[in-house]
């Protein structure tokens, strides 16, 4: 059964606190904070998120799943750092340098916080095989990241798949997180290309029953 990690991009602000109290108790397993900067993508929600992250982590046990969608990776993951978080996740398109991806999987793990990566729908999944070794998850975008309500892109599920096959040969303990339209209609499809963890936003946000919709993605 893959764990749920709900997105929080558009939970309206004046109703933040009681909708967050309601998706733990529908038992989701990590708040997904996606925090974007206006450069890397279009959407800047800095100061939302952080409030929101800032929130959650003095209301709520569940974990926090952060997906740093910026350029300036360091100074970001330095603000969420001391809210101990379950998981930092950067995107490899940010960075590319090797040394520096490196810096910053070292800096998260000594602070004895998970660390991802994650890659968009044109980047193949070579150009991270060498990180995984040293990292605890894979965030496969199956969306163009920074916005919320796509579709699902049906050519990423072979990412998927080809992933969890290279992990499953290399004997690598790592998780697959699948991130961007999952919904009832997709997520038998992105469970049975090996997902351990699904990103889902407005599907579970936007229901009239948060439990129905998270017990309908892990399959209860």
């Amino acid at each position: 059964m893959p764990e749920i990690s709900v997105s929080i991009l558009t939970v309206e602000k004046e109703n933040a606190v009681s909708t967050f109290y309601n998706l733990e108790t529908a038992k989701v397993d990590y708040f997904h904070i996606d925090v974007m900067d206006g450069k890397f993508v279009e959407k800047n929600n800095l100061e939302l998120m952080k409030e929101y992250a800032l929130t959650i982590s003095h209301i709520s046990n569940v974990g926090l799943d952060v997906h740093l969608m910026v350029e300036n990776v360091e100074e970001i993951m330095d603000e969420y750092i001391p809210l101990e978080p379950k998981i930092i996740t950067f995107h490899y398109e940010a960075i590319k340098e090797k040394p520096r991806i490196m810096e910053i999987i070292n800096d998260i793990k000594n602070n004895g916080i998970q660390v991802g990566i994650s890659i968009c729908p044109e980047t193949p999944v070579e150009s991270i095989k060498e990180f995984l070794p040293y990292i605890h998850q894979v965030l496969i975008m199956t969306v163009v990241p920074g916005k919320g309500g796509q579709k699902l892109m049906p050519d990423t599920l072979e990412k998927i798949k080809e992933l969890k096959k290279y992990t499953l040969d290399n004997d690598l303990e790592i998780d697959i997180e699948a991130d961007g339209g999952i919904n009832y209609d997709t997520v038998q499809s992105v469970k049975e290309a090996g997902c351990d963890r699904l990103v889902s936003g407005s599907y579970i946000t936007n229901s009239e029953n948060f439990s129905e919709s998270v017990k309908n993605l892990k399959g209860d």
